[in-house]
């Protein structure tokens, strides 16, 4: 099975943490929960980042975004994108899935 590269952007890395540092200050034992969740979800884009819908807003943008929806009732949406790699660099994986945003609407 191909393996593509999941590459957080800071924005997203911020999303998540401040996610996180809210949801720790409500709930600890539920934070750590949901962080390793968080987690998992985003690194199953290595194996299968096709398997997630294409966001509505992607229609506004040049390239093509989609949407994983993490979590119970109203998920958290994590946006992304799949690039392809040019291939110059042999010790990058052909792929490589962007992790753009994650925000709860």
């Amino acid at each position: 099975m191909k393996q593509y590269r999941v590459v957080i952007s800071p924005k997203a890395a911020a999303d998540i943490t401040a996610a996180y540092d809210w949801l720790y200050g409500e709930n600890p034992v539920y934070a750590i929960k949901w962080r390793d969740g968080m987690q998992d979800a985003v690194m199953g884009l290595q194996t299968l980042p096709f398997a997630h819908a294409i966001a509505p807003e992607s229609a506004t943008f040049d390239i093509e975004i989609r949407q994983l929806l993490y979590g119970p009732g109203t998920p958290w949406r994590v946006f992304y994108c799949i690039i392809e790699d040019s291939g110059l660099n042999p010790s990058r994986p052909p792929w490589a899935a962007g992790l753009l945003a994650a925000r709860n609407d």
